[in-house]
């Protein structure tokens, strides 16, 4: 479910940034959004590995 979030939010990032550019408001917000999943991800990994 998180990794189904990531790819989600990844694309809708890529979409924004195509169309708003990189460093846009809105595209940059999208970017935080994703990596807060990511470090949710990677927090969890790091628990199941211990």
């Amino acid at each position: 479910m998180l990794l189904l979030a990531i790819e989600t939010k990844r694309n809708q990032m890529i979409d924004l940034a195509e169309k708003y550019g990189y460093t846009s408001e809105i595209t940059v917000q999208c970017s935080q959004e994703l990596d807060k999943l990511l470090n949710l991800a990677q927090k969890s990994y790091a628990v199941c590995v211990k």
